[in-house]
C-alpha cells in the first residue's frame, strides 16, 4: 500500500464501515505514517514491480465518473506491452479504436480522476492504482512512438496517460485462476504432441494390418 492510499480511498464514510464491520484497527495501522491527498503530479512513485506487473498483462479496467456523478467501468485491452510506464508517476497507452461510444473519454473532460484494476488471474495478483488521466488526440499532437505495438494494427484514436496518485496490492483470496490460451500452449504441447506420435504410429499398424483408415467427415 502507498503512502497516499488511505488519504484517498479511506474516507469518513469507509472509515465509519471499517469501525462497523470490524476492520477499523487493522486498517488504521501506519496511520501515523499516511500524508494528505497529494496535489497532482505529486503522487506516489511506482517500483519496479509494478512497473513490471503492469507491462506484464494485455488489459486492465478502467472506471472513471460522469458529469452526472455516474461511475462507469470499462475494459481496455490490447497486446501485452501496450500499457507501459514512461517513468515512475506515470501509466499509459495507447487508445484503440472500439465501440466508438467514447464514454470513458468524455467523462474524463468532467473530471480527470480514474481508478485502475490490474489483473492476473493465472498468478491470481490484483494492483489497484488512483490517479489522474489526460488524453492527447492523434490528431492535435505525436502518439508517443513508444506506445506503438508492431504488427498490433488496431487504429489508435489518441494516447492516454495517468499521473499516479496511490496505489495497492489487493487480497488475492477470492480471485479465481483462469489462463488463457497462449499461458496455457506449454503445458499442452507435450499432450499434442503424444496425440500426434500416436496417430502416426496408429497409421503405421493399420497400413501394416492392411486395415483401412477410418473415414473422416
Amino acid at each position: 500500500m502507498s503512502s497516499s492510499y488511505r488519504p484517498v480511498a479511506f474516507t469518513p464514510e469507509v472509515r465509519e464501515a471499517q469501525e462497523r464491520y470490524g476492520s477499523g484497527r487493522a486498517m488504521s495501522r501506519g496511520t501515523e505514517d499516511a500524508v494528505t491527498e497529494p496535489e497532482p503530479g505529486q503522487g506516489d512513485p511506482l517500483t519496479d514491480d509494478e512497473r513490471g506487473f503492469v507491462a506484464s498483462l494485455d488489459g486492465f479496467y478502467l472506471a472513471t465518473v460522469s458529469a452526472t456523478g455516474w461511475p462507469y467501468v470499462q475494459f481496455r485491452g490490447g497486446p501485452k506491452g501496450f500499457v507501459r510506464t514512461p517513468d515512475e508517476h506515470t501509466i499509459a497507452w495507447a487508445d484503440f479504436r472500439g465501440n466508438r461510444q467514447y464514454i470513458s473519454t468524455g467523462n474524463l473532460a468532467a473530471d480527470e480522476r480514474v481508478a485502475m484494476i490490474f489483473l492476473d488471474q493465472a498468478r491470481q495478483v490484483r494492483l489497484k492504482v488512483y490517479g489522474r488521466a489526460y488524453v492527447v488526440d492523434v490528431g492535435d499532437g505525436e502518439v508517443d512512438a513508444a506506445l506503438a505495438v508492431p504488427g498490433y494494427r488496431a487504429t489508435v484514436e489518441r494516447e492516454v496517460r495517468v499521473d499516479v496518485t496511490a496505489y495497492d496490492w489487493n487480497c488475492p483470496q477470492h480471485i479465481r485462476p483462469r489462463y488463457s490460451a497462449e499461458e496455457l500452449a506449454p503445458a499442452l504441447q507435450p499432450l499434442r504432441d503424444e496425440v500426434a506420435a500416436l496417430r502416426k504410429e496408429n497409421a503405421r499398424l493399420r497400413a501394416q494390418a492392411g486395415v483401412e483408415p477410418p473415414a473422416t467427415s
